[in-house]
């Protein structure tokens, strides 16, 4: 009988049936996450996108129809002293009579506001970023679905960190996609308005102006935001996991009555003057890291003269938005917000009642 078993040939198994990584399954965990999440991830940027370019049309319709009336009639003084009588607004006369600096001046007007006009999807970047981290575990919890996952063969690591993963790198890669898509299309829209004038688009703008150097900015600043965003998004994730009930309240009261706790007990005299620091380095970086600009860059906003050539686009220069690494802030709360993922993981793998 075991001769006859020894004999028998072993069962072949499937050629294509290969193994799965953890860096395989950890791509399909962000899929997953992008397309439960596609509203917010995909679809929120590019509507803000387009909604700016909605209202700078509209913007730049009435500034026509307000100034025809002056334009029609009135002299322009150009960069010479003399004075030009125009039937209309002759664009490429005013183009051929334009020297180096007024060129170069025109450009970083152009890329300022380039920069607002793309900011749209980043603002809503923010709001996506904190809700989806808000409810990103709460949510699985609160429908029962943590079962089924916990049934499949996934950590509680991998799940978190996909989340995580998710919130600093792939929604803000959409949202810098959907800002240079907005930045493109407004240049697009003035370019046409330039045309209808008379004027040369790459004379007047696009070549003054750095559309492809600002989208390379906009890419290369996304790791300095991921290290910017990880307090609050921590934060978030660990009060997801944690709260039974409206992590909402949670995750915004919490801070808040830490806050103006400290706050009295500097007027008691129980503490020094603390009080600032305290909202600055806790509250603050607790709520609002996700809003993409740190408090170096507001600081670097006041040194900035704007009347020196190259200062718009300076402001999203990567030895400007890479300085952002030399700072404690930075660093501080990047290790604190890896702590609160840490904790958020440990809460997942007890806290799975509805």
């Amino acid at each position: 009988m075991n001769a006859v078993a020894d004999t028998l040939p072993e069962t072949p198994r499937p050629s294509n049936a290969a193994a799965i990584t953890p860096a395989r399954r950890f791509g399909w965990l962000l899929r997953r996450e992008f397309w439960e999440h596609r509203g917010g991830f995909l679809w929120a940027p590019l509507v803000a996108g387009a909604a700016s370019l909605v209202l700078s049309a509209m913007g730049i319709v009435l500034a026509i129809v307000a100034a025809r009336g002056k334009i029609q009639h009135g002299e322009i003084t150009l960069h010479d002293g003399t004075s030009v009588a125009i039937n209309g607004l002759d664009l490429g006369m005013l183009t051929s009579r334009m020297g180096h600096e007024e060129l170069a001046r025109l450009g970083d007007g152009i890329d300022l506001t380039l920069i607002m006009a793309s900011g749209w999807p980043f603002l809503v970047l923010t709001f996506v970023v904190f809700f989806y981290c808000l409810g990103a575990l709460y949510d699985e919890r609160r429908d029962r679905s943590v079962l089924f996952w916990k049934s499949l063969p996934l950590s509680d690591s991998e799940t978190v960190l996909s989340k995580v993963a998710s919130a600093i790198l792939v929604a803000p890669l959409l949202a810098t996609i959907a800002s240079i898509l907005t930045m493109f299309g407004f240049l697009v829209l003035v370019s046409l308005v330039v045309l209808f004038y008379g004027g040369n688009p790459y004379t007047l703008l696009w070549g003054p102006a750095s559309p492809l150097l600002l989208s390379v900015q906009y890419l290369i600043a996304i790791p300095v935001y991921a290290l910017w965003a990880l307090p609050t998004v921590g934060w978030l994730l660990m009060c997801s996991a944690w709260a039974r009930s409206k992590p909402f309240l949670w995750a915004v009261v919490v801070p808040l009555l830490a806050g103006i706790l400290v706050a009295w007990l500097e007027f008691l005299g129980v503490v020094g003057d603390i009080t600032w620091p305290f909202f600055r380095n806790v509250v603050l970086r607790a709520l609002t890291s996700v809003f993409p600009v740190t408090f170096m860059d507001f600081e670097y906003l006041k040194s900035v003269d704007f009347d020196v050539p190259g200062a718009a686009r300076s402001l999203m220069s990567p030895a400007g938005v890479y300085r952002n690494l030399a700072s404690l802030d930075m660093w501080g709360g990047a290790v604190a917000g890896a702590a609160m993922i840490f904790a958020a993981i440990r809460l997942r793998r007890w806290r799975d009642e509805g």
